[in-house]
């Protein structure tokens, strides 16, 4: 059999975009059928082999390995398993190019799916062992480990044709997924050597390419997800199904803290298609042969709250609170110098107080889990952000032993952290509900749009006080910050990670390392105790301390009688790669060059997750107070792009997502209830509302950093300073449409 491998090369099989969509499902069942002839990694053979056992068809020869990163097919196509979920970032094809670089592989042949969950393979590397997605880290912590898996496939696929041709291994060139021997003319592809590359010892070392080598890097490869996506095929958890499956509504309590003092589900029992009504810790669960059921179900239980635990208060108590609080020191988190000395004897000095409401993550799919309990197993669908904290959570709930319950991560649409949550909300309320009714049917769980917006997990209410004091010539000499407001990581498992003497490194990122020279400063800080779930959301800290930080610092200019850019420059000089980002945003959107009539421009700086981004923001203003965001120009050093089509995606989602925010976005309680319920009055961006957005990468040679999140913080002071030269208005209140100024 291996004789015929001489003189021979396997073309490369179809990418998924040559793939007809009326014939997608018969390829992907053909592909089944032959089996995968090799998995590779970089660490443990023994899992990654055990996993390739599993995965292969009966029938078929079992993928062996060294890991579970890269599983060479007999068809010659090279499937990479991601470690971290898809939802939109582009995380399938950065990571499959960082092995197709190495590998030396066509970017034809590869394939991309969800790895499964096992925190001793694929754990978070920033993380410990924890595998999930977040903080913008999936490229920045995958980025070598990735790398080193092509290499080590390509090391074997090398071994394997030297061992078949009797030539030495350093006399083979790979090259588009062909293996060459020039000498002899053998050629062969990965496929065809997978089974026999197998069998090999993998190198204890492997050597990555010098960057100048980079054919796939820093280019814009084809994203691997978008043809499934835009066609419709790609499954999400919203999509997927199983026989029998019931579908569960529940009703959740009114107010947060609140618990389930009774309930009447005759009307519920009534509507057709209803098969169940069970208590869950959560609230009460309604299953029903569909959708539609289980929510009219649901809507018509007559249900008695047990308010006295709850949180009663508004919003605007809450933040009067937060007020006072302001008036009284915290807990420090940065010194320097002597601040209240430098703010006494300062020539000038300027107060300003900042507020920021709750904010929904509203992804475009809510919330939703699908589970089948059995009396030794559970299976797990679902979007998992965190899947050890699933699978931890489905573990306790199902009174399983870890080895018998399975996550399977699935692409979802959006989270910008809503679905990674410590306590593991919707896959605790599938897992709940499977139990409740003995496992006698597959439960998906699906939160409706309302139960989203309403179901809490927010960015955290902060108040902000800003002092600072500028000297005679003009230069910033004192600073001081205080921030009020919940911590997201108290009480969750990662509090021991990220709350350092009582400080909540989440509340203050961004704030806690401002790059500004400036030799007498202070941070302090307020943690609340509020009975209103709350979460990291997209940007997390960042996106509240980089509007106040970049929105006083303008205020300052002005004060100082100095150009916004130049006043931040010459604060930066000990911060090359703030400066870098900020002369080059400011010189493509022609900062301090005429205008039309109308329009205004702002800026700001800002870094986030190892990222510096920079941002020109040009707006105009009608006479009735109509924003319009004209254009956005972004410069970002994110070390190497991978893919910089990628990067830019997403610093436009970024900036997108941000607008969204500042200009209408707040989650409001009035005696405890959240006022807001769906798109009507809690309104992501609209495509009228969307700017012109202009990326400009800078050159790096650095790692990679993060993109997923950077964008998003300093479009809100840019835009909130661009409406100050147009109208002489400070916002420090969001959103912006308290003030009468919506987007247009």
């Amino acid at each position: 059999m291996l004789a015929g491998l001489k003189n021979s090369a396997t073309a490369p099989v179809p990418h998924e975009s040559e793939i007809p969509a009326t014939n997608r499902r018969q390829f992907l069942k053909a592909s089944a059928a032959v089996g995968a002839g090799l998995v590779i990694g970089v660490v443990l053979p023994q899992a990654g082999n055990k996993i390739a056992k599993a995965a292969a068809p009966a029938g078929t020869a079992a993928p062996v390995n060294p890991n579970a990163f890269v599983r060479i097919a007999p068809d010659s196509s090279v499937t990479v398993l991601i470690k971290h979920i898809e939802f939109g970032q582009g995380t399938y094809t950065g990571l499959a190019t960082l092995v197709a670089e190495e590998l030396d592989a066509d970017w034809s042949q590869m394939r991309a799916e969800h790895a499964p969950a096992d925190a001793t393979l694929y754990n978070n590397l920033h993380w410990g062992p924890v595998q999930g997605t977040g903080g913008s880290s999936s490229t920045a912590n995958s980025y070598t480990q990735m790398r080193q898996a092509g290499a080590g496939a390509r090391a074997l696929l090398v071994l394997a044709a030297a061992d078949l041709w009797g030539v030495p291994a350093g006399e083979i060139t790979v090259a588009k997924g062909v293996v060459s021997h020039a000498a002899s003319g053998n050629t062969a592809g990965f496929g065809e050597l997978a089974e026999r590359a197998a069998e090999m010892d993998a190198p204890a070392e492997v050597t990555l390419k010098d960057p100048a080598d980079f054919t796939l890097i820093g280019k814009d490869v084809p994203r691997l997800d978008s043809r499934a996506k835009t066609r419709g095929e790609a499954i999400y958890t919203m999509d997927k199904t199983l026989p029998g499956m019931l579908t569960a509504v529940l009703a959740r309590p009114p107010v947060f803290g609140a618990t389930l003092a009774s309930f009447d589900d005759t009307a519920a029992r009534a509507v057709p298609g209803v098969t169940d009504v069970v208590a869950v810790p959560q609230g009460v669960a309604v299953l029903a042969e569909g959708y539609w059921a289980a929510k009219n179900g649901r809507d018509a239980l007559d249900i008695v709250w047990d308010e006295t635990t709850g949180e009663t208060r508004g919003s605007a108590e809450i933040m009067a609170e937060y007020k006072g609080l302001a008036d009284q020191p915290g807990d420090m988190v940065r010194s320097e110098g002597a601040v209240e000395e430098a703010l006494a004897s300062a020539a000038t000095v300027l107060e300003a107080d900042y507020e920021f409401p709750f904010l929904a993550h509203a992804p475009m799919e809510p919330l939703d889990c699908l589970v089948q309990l059995g009396p030794d197993s559970c299976d797990v669908w679902t979007g998992s952000q965190i899947p050890t904290v699933d699978h931890g959570a489905a573990t306790a709930i199902s009174g399983l032993k870890p080895e018998q319950v399975r996550v399977h991560t699935l692409l979802a649409g959006g989270s910008f952290g809503r679905r990674a949550t410590p306590n593991a909300d919707m896959v605790s309320e599938a897992v709940s509900v499977a139990k409740a009714i003995d496992g006698r049917a597959p439960v998906k769980v699906i939160w409706t749009r309302e139960d989203d917006i309403q179901g809490g997990r927010y960015r955290p209410m902060y108040f902000q006080r800003l002092r600072a004091g500028l000297d005679a010539e003009g230069n910033l000499v004192a600073w001081h910050h205080r921030i009020v407001g919940q911590s997201i990581i108290r009480n969750t498992p990662f509090a021991d990670a990220l709350i350092k003497n009582g400080i909540d490194q989440t509340s203050v990122e961004g704030a806690n390392n401002l790059p500004y020279a400036i030799p007498n400063m202070a941070v302090d800080l307020h943690t609340t105790d509020v009975n209103v779930p709350v979460l990291w959301w997209r940007a997390v800290g960042s996106t509240h301390t980089a509007y106040s930080t970049e929105a006083f610092l303008d205020e300052l200019a002005e004060a100082a009688g100095r150009d916004p850019v130049e006043f931040r420059m010459a604060m930066l000089k000990d911060h090359p790669r703030h400066a870098a980002v900020l002369k080059l945003a400011a010189e493509k959107a022609g900062w301090g060059s005429p205008l039309p009539e109308g329009r205004s421009r702002g800026v700001a700086v800002h870094e986030s997750f190892a990222s510096y981004v920079a941002q020109v923001a040009e707006v105009s203003i009608d006479g009735d107070g109509q924003i319009k965001v004209e254009k956005v120009v972004c410069a970002v050093d994110c070390g190497l792009a991978v893919n910089p089509d990628v990067v830019k995606a997403q610093m436009e989602g970024g900036i997108g997502y941000g607008l969204g925010a500042i200009l209408h976005d707040a989650i409001t309680l009035d005696g405890g209830r959240v006022e807001q319920s769906n798109f009507h009055d809690y309104l992501p961006l609209r495509i009228n509302e969307m700017p012109e957005v202009e990326v400009h990468i800078v050159p790096s040679a650095e790692l990679p950093t993060g993109v997923g999140e950077p964008g998003t913080p300093p479009v809100g002071p840019a835009v909130a300073n661009a409406v100050y030269a147009a109208t002489g208005r400070r916002i420090r209140q969001l959103p912006m449409a308290l003030h009468g100024l919506t987007g247009a």
